[in-house]
């Protein structure tokens, strides 16, 4: 009896610990799924979306040139000293953390002059987003513009914007003899993005595309033959005209020395071979019709959406509440004018 006893009472502790650790348990899992509302990464601006691992492997210095820290770093404060000497209240932390944050969304090249948008890859990819949200409505309205009239639309956003890149975007939808034509939005939107993002490498590729051109036309290329008869001679002549464009294999060959390159943006090189290796000739205007219109290039830059999702989404809405750094942008712009 006694140990029938002693079983009962073991077995009610066992009960009572189970039941207690069990109690624990719920109590855990119930911490456990809380939700939080404040996070590390909803205050502290996340990287741009194209970092993968590669860039643990990088020292500190070459992690801040790939990303331009450095350029932020000194433009931040620069903001900050001109908006502190007409709003002496102003807070530092507060305003680098809104400054930052603009610089995370893309929102931080409104307003801003030329030299600051042209500076880092980041800020041209931004500028272009920027004009694409704050103007898409022409695209709903199916409107087509003239080149003076998108020169306008950038200068809203931008005043010191050069007019001779919207010429180099205008020639990438038309042909030179046909600059005076309307454009749609569409069709601008996404030739400014290849213009603007790549501006370095279109100028590298179109000295290598007329040198290319030059030795094709030049006069050491008809060749004399000697035939069987004393009096008769064959001239060999390159069979290809300069409308046609140049090897495209070659191109290419000249090309890829300038890809992956750190001091300037260049298209990947999957793109490049996907546009140049199907076709035998090219001429520089259907290179870049093609880079403009390729979706992998579109992707790999990484800002704008698919052609057939471009004109969705909400605009830009000017009258809602401006951040301190925002206003200041504003002002300087005003104060420009």
């Amino acid at each position: 009896m006694k140990k029938i006893k002693k079983s009962r009472s073991s077995t009610k502790s066992t009960s009572s610990t189970t039941t207690t650790t069990s109690t624990t348990t719920t109590t855990t899992s119930s911490t456990t799924t809380r939700p939080t509302t404040i996070t590390r990464n909803s205050i502290i601006p996340q990287p741009p979306s194209g970092m993968s691992d590669d860039n643990f492997a990088l020292t500190g210095e070459q992690y801040l040139a790939k990303y331009n820290i450095i350029t932020y770093l000194e433009d931040s404060v620069q903001q900050l000293l001109e908006h502190r000497d007409q709003n002496p209240k102003v807070v530092p932390a507060r305003f680098f953390f809104e400054y930052f944050t603009s610089v995370r969304d893309g929102n931080h090249t409104m307003f801003r002059e030329f030299s600051f948008i042209r500076s880092t890859p980041h800020n041209r990819a931004s500028f272009v987003v920027l004009f694409w949200k704050c103007f898409r409505q022409i695209g709903r309205k199916g409107d087509l513009l003239s080149i003076q009239e998108y020169n306008s639309l950038v200068r809203l956003l931008c005043p010191d914007f050069p007019f001779k890149l919207v010429q180099k975007t205008a020639r990438i939808v038309l042909i030179d003899d046909a600059l005076d034509c309307l454009i749609s939005f569409s069709d601008f939107v996404y030739a400014f993005q290849i213009q603007f993002y790549y501006e370095e490498f279109l100028e590298k590729t179109y000295e290598i595309y007329q040198s290319q051109l030059q030795a094709l036309n030049s006069p050491r290329d008809p060749v004399i033959v000697p035939t069987s008869g004393e009096d008769e001679v064959k001239v060999h002549q390159n069979p290809h005209l300069p409308s046609d464009g140049v090897d495209s294999m070659h191109f290419f060959r000249s090309v890829y020395p300038l890809l992956g390159r750190s001091e300037f943006s260049t298209p990947p090189d999957s793109s490049l071979r996907e546009i140049l290796f199907g076709v035998p000739r090219i001429s520089f205007y259907g290179f870049l019709m093609a880079i403009a219109k390729s979706d992998s290039i579109n992707s790999h830059i990484g800002r704008l959406p698919e052609r057939s999702q471009l004109l969705e989404g909400l605009d830009i809405d000017f009258s809602a509440r401006l951040d301190a750094y925002e206003l200041h942008a504003r002002s300087r712009c005003a104060k420009n004018k």
